[in-house]
């Protein structure tokens, strides 16, 4: 039998998750609900919030995705509890996957689902108390059916994407519809300009 390429803190946040909404959304009385991915491709994402004077107090999910989904949302549901949502609205894959102790390479964007969801869930308190867009950053959404945005593209290509098989796997993008192909290999083409090949 082969070893198991996941870290030891994967391992136990994929077989023991913590904060799963285990009944329906009625059973969490959230302040915040956050939904993102596509059943499409198979990754999809639920994260509500409660929150008091801006601050999370408890976090349930649910997502459908494989053993490094669980386990990087199971991690970010105990990171932020406690946390202030200015903070939390800036935590990023990378966070997590270096809590976790590493992913393997082509389980990257696995990762995305939670910090996605859980900025969806902020941006939906905000709103909910007037303060829409208090944390945006101005971002172009390339991909719709998964919330992949230019600013995702960017941070793959920073960490080796050069091609669109490379953007598919550390994002998924284009893994649903496709239709948003040709705007990412724009975006690809104009990063080797900035960033040089």
């Amino acid at each position: 039998m082969t070893s198991w390429l996941y870290s030891d803190t994967v391992k136990e946040h994929f077989v023991n998750p913590k904060n799963v909404l285990m009944d329906d959304e009625s059973s969490f009385p959230a302040d915040a609900r956050g939904e993102t991915g596509n059943i499409k491709c198979g990754d999809q994402m639920l994260m509500l919030l409660q929150i008091r004077d801006d601050v999370i107090t408890g976090v349930r999910w649910k997502t459908y995705g494989c053993a490094s989904a669980i386990a990087s949302t199971s991690m970010l549901s105990e990171m932020i509890q406690g946390m202030k949502i200015a903070d939390a609205y800036n935590i990023r894959p990378e966070d997590l996957v270096k809590k976790l102790g590493g992913l393997p390479e082509n389980k990257i964007h696995c990762s995305v689902l939670g910090d996605k969801a859980l900025r969806a869930a902020i941006d939906d308190y905000l709103k909910k108390t007037g303060r829409s867009g208090l944390f945006k950053v101005e971002e172009e959404t390339v991909c719709h059916c998964l919330g992949i945005t230019d600013k995702d593209l960017e941070t793959a290509w920073k960490n080796g994407a050069r091609s669109w098989d490379d953007f598919q796997a550390a994002t998924k993008i284009g893994t649903a519809c496709g239709s948003c192909k040709t705007r990412a290999l724009e975006l690809l083409h104009a990063l080797e300009h900035i960033y040089g090949a």
